[in-house]
């Protein structure tokens, strides 16, 4: 019955996770991103739970034998590493090769995997609050960062057509 309570224990930062993975997530959907609500909280619950099951592995490892090194910070690089192989498939050029595009998705399942890995470890108030950063800078930025574009759009596009046109007289005069 103790382990029962015991993984039950183990079970808060699984739902510290979920709570605060779905939020980021949530935030993604709502602007209808390719990853949202269910991949950000996969990426959370999951790294969080790699977390969790270091703990009882390193304990159980470590009274064995001398030889095998198990640690947390294996576990951690390994959670990190397949959230970086995610986030590089949700990485592409755009067709005219000006541009990146998955850039933020990428760096968002990234911290919602950290997010995770900090329930993981139970580090609650650390978790809440690097949510909280990233709720911010994925909202209040991305409203910022957007005004600011706008802004400048109108005088992008007036130098990007006088460079057409300023090429388009060299090709004539070349041409003729």
């Amino acid at each position: 019955m103790d382990a029962f309570w015991s993984e039950l224990k183990l079970m808060q930062g699984l739902l510290a996770a979920f709570v605060l993975s779905g939020a980021i997530g949530w935030e993604r959907e709502s602007r209808n991103r390719s990853a949202g609500l269910r991949t950000h909280i996969l990426v959370g619950v999951s790294a969080a739970l790699f977390m969790v099951l270091g703990e009882p592995l390193v304990k159980s490892f470590a009274k064995e034998d001398n030889q095998v090194r198990f640690d947390l910070i294996g576990i951690l690089g390994a959670v990190v590493s397949g959230v970086s192989f995610l986030g590089a498939g949700a990485i592409f050029s755009d067709r005219h090769g000006e541009g990146a595009k998955g850039l933020t998705t990428a760096a968002g399942l990234l911290a919602t995997a950290a997010v995770g890995v900090a329930c993981g470890l139970h580090l609650y108030v650390l978790a809440t609050g690097a949510t909280l950063l990233f709720l911010v800078t994925l909202g209040l930025l991305w409203r910022i960062s957007d005004w600011e574009n706008k802004r400048n759009r109108p005088q992008n596009q007036a130098e990007a057509s006088r460079g057409k046109e300023q090429s388009d007289e060299q090709r004539e005069e070349d041409n003729g």
